[in-house]
């Protein structure tokens, strides 16, 4: 045979086995690459599939759990919307699946699940409809536990039929990898076959060719059967048949690797489905029985954080609404003490602030070396990776966490961080809610309390004002009825105080009676000044008769008991005023009307009141006003001088030597924040009276601003006063928003700063039009008696008083005093017969309407409004009904001051009106006005 048939023959028979090898491992590979895509493509999509249906089902699950226990109304009703929309998608991938299903058992496994998920889609409606109709909870515990046992059946079903395609899975894997092992024994036994036939004949073309088989089998000898996710691969050198072998080969090798790359990211995604669970739950088991946010923030930043791989952490909670709100921080993970991160932040302060504001997470990763360190007990190292994450709840961040780890952070990892925070949220909040619920519960009980206390207050001021009384019975025989009533009145107050007692339980009838309380109290002030004040009248009309060198006939020792006696009854009166002006406070009826001042007039005011106090202490007196107080303020410009002139006075009477200094100054807002609230004040003003006098014990300090209170007896023997200039002091500066505080050292001085903001607008939670106490409210008006004259009666300031002095206007005047005291009528009788008048008098009404009518020639009546029988309103009515005395003057004299009396007296008919007690010079000049018109 020829070379040319042997190489012919030999290619022939080269041609043959290779079309034999060929043929049948394409068929082999065929086999092989539709095994493959069985389980790549419908297994695993199967199986997929049965994977979705679950979590699907298991969501459904949760939510009627949600709905039906914990869920308020449109939580309930967003919870049976997922319920709704996660059935419809079951059925779509049930339908899916019987379609693709081509085993008889896998059939039957999804027909069984069916078969389940309808009897548990029956009951799932009957749940959702009582939880909508919201039916008894017997019955709806009932359907759970039906549905329980059905969830239970529906679930081993379905992980049934899941194992069932997981288990086709392997077995197609294993009968590909033993098709694939049988096709690699036949291409090595049919090489070899090859090798032998041809060798004969075709020794050169087998070495030409054996280079090639060569490699061929050195990579298949190479494979790494227990690791298919890297095959070697054949280099193709020809275009024969030994080069489509070496790229079936190739294709093969691709699609294994692409096979156990899917079956590993499978296996993956599973595996990291479960870790998130399972923290997840565990997350969501530890948030019960959390009433405490701070308590909540440090057992999730602790859990958290470790599952996280974080070396440290901090949580951040929002506090306060609008411009007040901020995030603070309640918690943190391995931290160094105040180091770990920032106490606090707003929006958009620095990243965490921007991350807040955004509502986005960052992840940053290139971290500065001089970041917050790690710490160990070995030392300190540098985080790598930092995550910033806000918490959400109804599109509101509630909440930030940041974590710093010393790895980056996996893609697990924030997924797991981002399914958590979804629920950190609404635990916040229903948190929040119970502290919120435990706060007004306390604040409720702490008003019952209060409004308790205010009850016992009642009593110990009523036993407060029996003991003034008792002192004041001591001074003087004439005040034994007033004694008397003032028991009576204590006697009422204790029958009101154990009425209030009773009615502590009811909040609403407690503080109605205590309204009335208040009333009986202002009326029983106003009494209890009627009462004083009119034997004061007589006693200072007197005394101040005896006490003139000029008319009086007493010896010089007598007229000094004379003045005693009046500026006795002065500080009486002083003392009278302090208390009704501190009943007029407590009773909440004090007038404050905020009308703009002049603060550059303040220094002058100062100095004019107080240079001559100064001079006669020898003392300085010194006044300090900074450039940037303004001078426009707007305050209750009476309220305010009073208080000033209490702490002066106080200053200048404790201070025997050295200085009194008053500075005045624009206040930092902040530093008044720290003893009052500032809001709606345009700005503050910051005065302080400085004193080198006696100073005050630390024990002592807060005690002064109590009534009746000095720093000790001796102070009150050796410096006087009644100890209610302070407790008037702090009251009005309350009431004008301000407040007052002492600094003071004993024997080295004092400083009593007086904190006061401007209120262009007032309080407008204030009603301004309620009106002073009734007393009190006399004790605002001025004392001196400008006439009050209709149809042009002259002004007696347009009078000069030295020629109505030597006109003698009183001389040979009569004048009808109509007074049930016989003690105010023989002060006036004698006071005005000095004067050179004639004096009638009457005890009543009806005495006073006969006199008029016997025709005496009355030229003015002195009219007191408190008498029995017919009171001075009436008298002056029917006075005035009478046309012939329609010119009469009449002045209205009283001691039961009440605010708008004045206007009550002129309407029926009073010319004039004084209050008493009367000063003598100011009754003599009303009466010259009026009987020389």
């Amino acid at each position: 045979m020829g070379f040319k048939k042997k190489q012919m023959l030999g290619f022939g028979l080269i041609l043959l086995f290779l079309a034999i090898l060929l043929s049948f491992m394409m068929f082999t590979l065929n086999n092989l690459k539709s095994s493959m895509t069985e389980i790549v493509e419908n297994r695993y999509e199967k199986v997929q599939a049965s994977m979705e249906i679950r979590q699907l089902f298991s969501r459904s699950d949760r939510e009627i759990l949600f709905a039906a226990n914990d869920a308020n109304k449109e939580e309930r009703a967003e919870s049976l919307e997922i319920i709704n929309e996660n059935h419809n998608l079951i059925e779509s991938k049930i339908a899916g699946l019987s379609g693709s299903l081509n085993k008889a058992k896998a059939k039957q496994l999804l027909k069984e699940f069916e078969t389940q998920y309808a009897s548990y889609s029956i009951t799932e409606a009957e749940i959702i409809q009582k939880i909508k109709s919201e039916n008894s909870s017997d019955n709806l515990s009932s359907l759970m536990d039906d549905q329980r046992e059905k969830r239970t059946k529906v679930i081993s079903t379905m992980d049934e039929f899941k194992d069932y395609q997981e288990g086709v899975m392997k077995d197609t894997l294993s009968n590909s990898k033993q098709t694939y092992e049988d096709m690699i024994g036949f291409v090595i036994f049919a090489v070899i076959l090859s090798i032998l036939v041809i060798s004969v004949t075709v020794v050169w073309m087998i070495r030409s060719t054996s280079k090639d088989l060569q490699s061929i089998t050195k990579v298949i000898e190479n494979i790494d059967y227990k690791n298919l996710s890297v095959i070697p691969r054949i280099p193709v050198r020809t275009t024969d048949e030994i080069g489509d072998i070496a790229k079936s080969f190739n294709d093969m090798a691709e699609s294994l690797e692409i096979y156990n790359q899917k079956e590993k990211d499978f296996t993956e995604k599973i595996s990291e489905q479960n870790w998130i669970q399972t923290r997840v739950a565990d997350i969501a088991t530890m948030y019960q029985r959390i009433v405490d946010v701070e308590v909540l923030a440090d057992r999730f930043i602790t859990r958290l954080a470790p599952m996280m791989g974080a070396s440290i952490g901090a949580f951040y909670v929002k506090r306060g609404e609008g411009v007040d709100m901020r995030f603070v921080k309640l918690a943190s993970f391995a931290g160094d003490g105040e180091d770990s991160g920032r106490r606090e932040f707003r929006l958009g302060e620095g990243l965490i602030g921007q991350c807040a504001l955004e509502k986005k997470s960052k992840v940053i990763e290139n971290i500065p070396e001089d970041f917050q360190l790690v710490t160990t007990g070995l030392g300190e190292v540098n985080p790598k990776s930092i995550v910033i994450a806000p918490v959400v709840f109804e599109d509101e961040v509630v909440a930030m966490v940041e974590l710093a780890s010393l790895e980056a952070f996996t893609k697990l990892q924030k997924t797991f961080l981002n399914q958590v925070l979804d629920t950190l949220g609404i635990t916040i909040n229903n948190v929040e809610g119970r502290m919120e619920i435990e706060r007004l519960l306390k604040e409720s009980q702490a008003q019952t309390e209060e409004l308790q206390a205010q009850s016992e207050e009642l009593q110990s001021q009523s036993e407060e004002m029996q003991a003034q009384s008792e002192e004041l019975q001591t001074q003087a025989e004439e005040l034994r009825m007033i004694n008397e009533q003032l028991e009576e009145r204590n006697r009422e107050t204790e029958e009101k105080s154990k009425e209030l007692q009773v009615a502590k339980l009811n909040l609403e009838k407690q503080a109605e009676e205590l309204k009335l309380s208040s009333k009986y109290k202002s009326e029983f002030m106003a009494n209890m000044s009627h009462e004083l004040r009119t034997p004061l009248n007589s006693i200072l009309i007197l005394s101040e008769m005896l006490s003139d060198p000029n008319d009086s006939k007493l010896n010089e020792e007598q007229q000094e008991f004379a003045r005693v006696i009046n500026s006795s009854g002065q500080d009486l009166l002083t003392l009278i005023n302090d208390i009704l002006d501190l009943s007029k406070v407590e009773v909440g009826k004090l007038e404050v009307v905020f009308d703009e001042m002049n603060l550059s007039e303040l220094p002058e005011l100062l100095h004019r009141n107080f240079d001559h106090v100064a001079k006669k202490k020898n003392i300085d007196f010194i006044i300090e006003k900074s450039k940037n107080v303004p001078d426009i303020f707007f305050t209750d410009e009476q309220r305010f001088q009073q208080i000033l002139k209490n702490l002066l006075s106080n200053a200048f009477k404790f201070t025997e030597k050295g200085s009194v200094s008053v500075q005045i100054k624009k206040a930092d807002e902040e530093n008044v924040a720290q003893w009052i609230q500032t809001k709606g004040a345009s700005n503050w003003v910051e005065i302080k009276v400085t004193d080198t006098g006696i100073g005050i014990s630390k024990e002592k300090q807060k005690l002064i601003f109590e009534a009746f209170q000095q720093g000790d007896g001796a102070t009150m023997r050796k410096y006087g006063g009644t100890g209610l200039g302070l407790s008037i002091c702090r009251e009005f500066a309350k009431l004008l928003g301000g407040w007052v505080i002492v600094d003071s050292e004993e024997g080295q001085g004092s400083t009593f700063t007086f904190f006061i903001p401007s209120m262009p607008e007032g309080f407008k939670n204030v009603d301004e039009a309620i009106a002073a106490s009734p007393e009190v409210a006399a004790a605002n008006h001025d004392d001196s008696a400008v006439p009050f004259g209709d149809q042009g009666e002259p002004d007696a300031g347009m009078m000069d008083e030295e020629d109505l002095d030597k006109a003698k206007p009183f001389c040979n005047k009569k004048v009808l005093v109509v007074d049930d005291d016989h003690r105010n009528i023989f002060a006036l009788k004698n006071a005005l017969k000095h004067e050179g008048m004639e004096i009638l008098t009457a005890e009543n009404g009806f005495e006073c309407l006969e006199l008029l009518e016997k025709g005496n020639n009355i030229d003015v009546i002195l009219m007191d409004i408190m008498m029995p029988g017919m009171d001075g309103y009436e008298t002056m009515t029917r006075i005035r009904e009478q046309s012939k005395f329609e010119d009469l003057p009449i002045i209205a004299l009283t001691a039961k001051a009440m605010k708008g009396d004045r206007e009550k007296c002129l309407k029926a008919g009073a010319s004039d009106y004084v209050s008493k007690p009367l000063k003598l010079d100011q009754l003599l000049s009303v009466l010259r006005v009026w009987l020389t018109n």
